[in-house]
């Protein structure tokens, strides 16, 4: 068990992020069109894992915009937006605000992501929702970087996680 706040509050998640070296877990994630895509789907491209509670509030969805920003500069990286949103509010959001470069996913049919990447909240006023992390992985789906932020209302530290790409 992991433990993080919410403004100050102690709340905990399943376990600690996948390590670094380690080989990322798979998912089963729905799209915003309601398709199903997997890990393995994006073998050969370095993946930005950014993952939040919910894209309607404020720093989830500033996270969502500036990976947005950053990721039309990267070569051979997707970043996917994780949370446990609705594919509907996800693709609402990404319509009103511009978002192109992003793929948003969500965990909403069984929460496997969020158990295999030890990140659903288990107890706290937002469990069983995701709690705020990056997981940066390479072309093989190795962990290059992880980072649990230590408060959700906090934004997580995108330098360390685009120069994790550049290792």
């Amino acid at each position: 068990m992991a433990t993080v706040t919410l403004k100050g509050n102690s709340i905990h998640t399943l376990g600690t992020l996948p390590a670094k070296g380690s080989k990322a877990p798979d998912f089963h994630l729905t799209t915003n069109d309601l398709a199903t895509v997997k890990l393995s789907d994006y073998e050969g491209s370095k993946v930005v894992l950014n993952i939040f509670p919910s894209v309607d509030t404020g720093t989830c969805a500033q996270s969502v915009r500036q990976f947005n920003t950053e990721a039309a500069e990267l070569d051979n990286t997707i970043v996917l937006c994780v949370s446990k949103d609705l594919p509907f509010a996800q693709a609402r959001f990404c319509g009103a605000e511009g978002i192109e470069n992003v793929e948003m996913l969500s965990d909403f049919k069984d929460g496997n992501f969020g158990k295999a990447y030890n990140l659903e909240f288990t107890d706290g006023p937002l469990a069983p929702l995701h709690s705020r992390a990056v997981v940066v992985l390479d072309e093989k789906g190795t962990v290059l970087y992880s980072e649990q932020v230590p408060e959700i209302v906090d934004e997580p530290n995108y330098k360390a996680a685009l120069e994790a790409l550049m290792a």
